[in-house]
Order: C-alpha cells, then structure tokens, then sequence
C-alpha cells in the first residue's frame, strides 16, 4: 500500500463522545494533553476510532444510490478519514519521540494495529462501491475544482489498489498489504532503537574543540561517541584520527544492520508481490504511476540525464580535495579518498582554502537566536506572528510550542523536539500532526511537530548550529510553513498531501534563505558578544558554497538510483543480496567505493517512507530554484512576492495538480536553468 508520511488529519469523529479520561481525545482546536498519555489510554483510543470509523463506513454504505451526493459520501469519507489519521499521527509521533519506554512500546504496538485498520479502509468494498455510484449521478459529472479533483483522485487511488481484481485477489493483497506494514514500522524502531557507539582515547580526540570533548567523557577518561547527529557528523569532520574515523564510520553505516537486513529483503518482496498483482511490472512502475514522474523510466531518465550532466564539477571536486589529502599525507601517489574521509577533508579544504570555519561559523548560529530568526523571516514573508506558549502540555520538558497568528487569530499550532535524546527518532523530520480542514465547529487548525537531533545546549555551552544544521533546519520548517499555510475545505487536500515530488519543493525552498545576508543578518549573532555575522565572512561562506556541490548531488543521484534500483530492477526473491546491489551500484557511479563489511540500506530509512521516490529529492529542487528565482529578481524578503508564494503556493495543498500550481506562480514553463547555477555549474 502507498504509505504516505506526511498525509495527516485532524478532528475527531463526532460519532466518538469526549471522554475526559483519555487525554488523546479531544475537541477541534483544543490543546492535547501530550503529557498525560499512558498506554492504556493510547489502546482505548486505538478502539474508539476503529469502531466509530466502522460505524461510518457503514452508514456510508446505507445511502441509495438515488441518493447519494457530495457531502453525505465523499465528505463524510473525509471526515472520518480524518478523525483516524488523526490518532495514527498522534500515536506515530509518540512510538519515536517519548520518553517512556512504555508508551512508546504501546504505540508502537497500536501503530501496526491501526496501520492494518488503514489497509482495510483502503481495500473495503463498500467504500468503493459508494465512490463509484456517486462517479455516476448527475451532480458528480457537473464537478468542478477541489471537489472534482478529489473525486478523480479517489477514484484513481482505487484503482491502484486493485478493485479491478477478483475478491480472492484482493484478499490476498490486503494480507501483503498488512505484512508490508508490520515490517516497515519494525524497520524503522529497530532504527531509532539503535545504541551503538565508539570508545576512543584522547589521541583520537585531537582536533575536536573542548566542549565536543567535555560532552563525551567519560569517567574512565575514555570517550564515548555515539551515532547522533551531533555526535558523529563533528567527530568525522574534525578527528585527526583516519582509524578511528573509519571505526565509527563503519558502526554508522551498519545501523540495525542484524535486524534490518532481512527485514528489507521481505519488505521489498512483498512489494514486488502487491506490484504485481496489481497488474504491475515492478514496485517503482506502481509507486510512480500517481506521481508527476509517472513511470520508472521518467525517474531513470532524470537521475542519468543530471548525472551526466554534473560529471565536470564532481571530477573538480574530487581532484580538489585528493591534491589536499596528498598535502596532508605527504603521498602523491595516492589517487583515492575513501568514504571515513571525506567529511574530514572537505572540512581542511573550507578551512584552509576559503577560510570557512564551521567551528566559527556556528558561534553565530545559537539555536533560540536561530528560532527566531526563522520565525522573523516567515513574519515578514507570509504576514504570520508566533506566539510562545510557554506551559502547554508537552511529551518532553525540551519541546517547544508556538501558535501562528494572523490578525491576531491562531491559525497554526508547531511543536519543536529539538535534541537528540535516547530511543528517540535519530534523523530530522515534520511529523503532520492535525490537518486543516472545515469543521461544524471552525476550521481546524494544521498542527505538526519538527523532530530534530541538533547539538543540546549545556551548562557551559548554549546550543550553536553549523551552517549545515542551519539548512537542515529551514528545511524541515520549511515543511512545516507549508503544513501550517494549508486552507483546503477537505484534511484530504491539506497540508503535505501532494505527490512526493512536490512534498519537497517548499521545504529545499526555504533553504535559500540560509544563503542570504539580509536574512542572516536577522538573527545571526555571536553567542557571547551580539556582533552580527561579519559580511566578509558571510561572503566566504558564499564563495565556498558550491565546494562539494558536485559530491553532494552524485550523493543524491546514488541514493535514488539505490533506491530505483531495489524496486525496480532487483529480484528480491533471487540469489543476489541488496548488499551486493549497493556494492556494485556504489563502486560504479558514486564518487567514493563501497567500504567492504558495510550495509547501509539497513538504517536507510527512507526505504520505507519513500519507497521508489528518494529520486523526488533532487526532482523537486529543481522546482524549487525555479520558485525561488523569483524571489531572486524582486527581492529574498518582497513581502508582495511571499503573499503571492502564500496564496499560490503554499495555501493549496493538492486542490489542484502541482504542475498547474508551479505555472501559475511562475507564469511560465519550468525549467532547470536556477538549479544547475545553484550548484556551480
């Protein structure tokens, strides 16, 4: 079944009576109680919705076929769609962010409960049947806008999840379908369930600065770096040590390698299985088919068309840091830079050559300076106010909670999870929380939370970002302006409910505004003195931008063609592994070979979020250059410009397809050109 992350919802089902005892039941708009959940009231819950959500598809169901319209079929699928998802996401985002094993293990065991519910509202008969008689009454057939988009989309969505088989077929999907689940939610906890880490002495530590190193001692006198974020990305940066940089380069890259290595094998055959009962050649021919690519070898295309295109700056790149690594080492034979290495080089070349210090650079960057400012430039954009809401209920003492305002009404509600933590999601990510949508009692408003690993603030240090950590976060805010700007009538259309391919174009967006100083200077201060960031160290950050960018995007190709390739060319039922597929696929057209005894497909979890469409990454930063080239040419903080990108952009959600979106922004044909300069070339 197409798992879509993003796609959230909101209200309760007014079938389901409020029950004062269970915190995870509320009223539209109402701030939930995250800090009172225990596990019983997340398995009563669990109860609640699938039984009242029974209850409506039922009376769906009743309608005459001489009766059916709008509202009492396709609304009322939304709104009880949308009252499910609404504790699937809440129950979601607890199995990977709280901090009681028990309520993370009893949402976990309610997620793959509630995500085989899922697959049965997908593939219920009723609900079909009911879709279908509305298609051909005569209100249907006059549709026009989000309404007629919705009904076309449903429409489409049955058909690709098989109501043109038999019934028995259609049972035997629903099996692989709950099986496909099971094994995704299992693939990624054993992910965040993760505890390995390196133990080093001091020499290894030489080159880190002291408050990396007074973070990661020991009592012993050892040190102890584990596999964050914030943990491994400085350590592979900055050790002098290329021996201990490939120990825990290797620990890294074989995450959940016992567990998740036969996990994948049976998730990506299983996959292969629903394809082709579904009439499909591959998983990546059916997971396209409702994207913009369309068909597998649209993707193909993309991804070795940009390939071939990138091969001057990345033979650029390489020599760059190689005739470095020959300096440092004193070889000039050597001709090779190996995986435990790159990070470390590429750090000397910023510094030594363009005098980029990220060790520097992020003294400007304090994370509440660097909230902020975030929330400065979406004010002066999208004319939005954020509030501070200081006491409401949170799952962690650490989260943060702000409402968004517009003329001083709330229209938006964002919670902030910002360091690492044990048992916690390990990457970055906008968990959608409550989508918008029309209610009987107001609109509701988007909710999401941002789940983030970056550098905890300490007695001694406050939390500074690097410029790296900077772009991640604009990223996945990005994401969440998106979300939270969503107006559509329906929670089906709202927020990040677009296809995949355009899910990431407001998010690389917004990264932009990381690249420019009369952003930066916002928000972008020294941590002891106040200074602004200095503009000629900015313009060396600038000079330095595109160093590695031909690296970088090789990177992304590779893990799109990884990903293309398990689902498109690779029998998972066959004698080959996925480990000898990336060996081979790494060793041919990555810029650095396989390190043998390594399988990181097994912590590459977009494997299951993203199935076949990692490659919509790179696809739709392309639109996003594009987007913001106009934002280029009148101005990176034209409020005129963000009203429009708001209005046209942003509000939409899919109530209306994406390409016709991006044309009437642009006014024009998209096209490459911004996102080639983006990278240099």
């Amino acid at each position: 079944m197409k798992k879509l992350i993003f796609l959230t919802i909101i209200i309760f089902n007014l079938n389901i009576m409020m029950n004062a005892k269970n915190p995870i039941l509320f009223d539209v708009n109402e701030l939930v109680r995250f800090d009172q959940f225990t596990p019983q009231d997340i398995e009563e819950s669990t109860k609640l919705i699938i039984d009242s959500c029974k209850k409506s598809i039922k009376q769906i169901a009743e309608i005459d076929s001489s009766q059916r319209n709008f509202n009492n079929t396709m609304v009322a699928f939304d709104d009880f769609y949308h009252s499910f998802m609404n504790l699937f996401n809440t129950v979601y985002l607890m199995a990977y962010t709280h901090p009681d094993s028990t309520v993370r293990n009893a949402s976990l065991a309610q997620i793959d409960i509630l995500s085989k519910f899922d697959n049965e509202i997908n593939l219920n008969e009723d609900l079909y049947r009911a879709t279908k008689e509305y298609s051909e009454t005569s209100e249907a057939k006059k549709l026009t806008g989000y309404k007629k988009k919705f009904l076309d989309d449903r429409l489409r969505f049955y058909n690709l999840n098989g109501f043109n088989l038999p019934k028995e077929k259609r049972d035997q999907l629903r099996i692989i379908f709950d099986t496909i689940s099971s094994l995704g939610i299992e693939f990624s906890s054993n992910i965040a369930s993760v505890k390995d880490y390196l133990e080093v002495d001091e020499k290894d530590m030489d080159g880190l600065p002291d408050d990396y190193k007074n973070s990661h001692r020991m009592e012993n006198g050892k040190y102890r770096i584990d596999l964050s974020y914030p943990s491994y990305v400085p350590f592979m940066e900055l050790s002098n040590s290329s021996e201990a940089r490939k120990k825990l380069l290797f620990l890294y890259l074989n995450r959940a390698t016992d567990k998740n290595l036969d996990i994948l094998q049976k998730l990506l055959s299983y996959r292969k299985k629903a394809a082709q009962l579904l009439g499909f050649r591959s998983a990546a021919e059916y997971f396209i088919a409702d994207n913009m690519a369309k068909t597998p070898s649209e993707v193909w295309r993309f991804e070795n068309n940009l390939l071939s295109k990138i091969q001057p700056k990345i033979k650029i790149d390489y020599n760059e840091l190689l005739e470095l690594k020959r300096e440092h080492t004193g070889n000039f034979s050597e001709t090779n830079i190996y995986e435990w290495e790159y990070r470390y080089y590429n750090n000397k070349l910023l510094v030594s050559k363009y005098n980029v210090d990220q060790q520097v650079i992020k003294e400007y960057f304090e994370v509440n300076n660097v909230i902020n400012g975030i929330l400065k430039i979406c004010n002066i954009l999208y004319d939005v106010d954020f509030v501070d809401l200081k006491n409401a209920p949170v799952w962690h003492k650490d989260v943060k909670v702000f409402e968004m305002k517009s003329n001083n009404e709330v229209i938006g509600r964002i919670y902030l999870d910002l360091y690492p933590r044990e048992n916690k999601y390990s990457h970055f990510a906008c968990f959608s929380l409550y989508c918008g949508k029309n209610t009987n009692k107001g609109y509701q408003i988007p909710t999401a939370a941002l789940v983030c690993n970056f550098p905890k603030p300490t007695d001694e240090m406050p939390g500074l970002l690097t410029h790296d950590d900077l772009i991640t976060f604009m990223h996945e805010f990005g994401h969440m302006i998106h979300f939270l700007m969503s107006r559509a009538e329906l929670s089906y259309q709202s927020g990040i409910s677009n296809t995949h391919e355009f899910t990431e174009v407001p998010s690389q967006f917004f990264e932009n505004w990381a690249w420019n100083y009369d952003a930066l200077k916002l928000f972008a201060k020294h941590y002891k003195s106040g200074e602004v960031l200095p503009k000629e160290l900015f313009d060396k950050m600038l000079e330095a931008k595109n160093v590695g960018s031909g690296i970088q995007t090789n990177r992304q190709i590779f893990y799109g063609m990884l990903d293309m390739t398990y689902h498109d060319r690779y029998d998972p039922d066959g004698l080959i592994s996925t480990t000898d597929i990336l060996r081979e696929l790494q060793n041919r057209m990555n810029v650095f070979k396989y390190t043998e005894g390594t399988n990181m497909q097994a912590s590459f979890d977009h494997l299951v979020g993203y199935a076949a469409g990692y490659y919509g990454y790179l696809w739709s930063k392309v639109y996003a250059d594009d987007l913001f080239s106009v934002f280029e040419k009148e101005g990176v903080l034209n409020r005129n410009v963000g009203l429009r990108f708001k209005k046209e952009i942003l509000s939409k959600g899919s109530t209306e397809e994406e390409m016709t979106i991006i044309k009437n922004f642009l006014n024009r044909e998209p096209n490459e050109d911004a996102f080639l300069k983006s990278i240099g070339l």
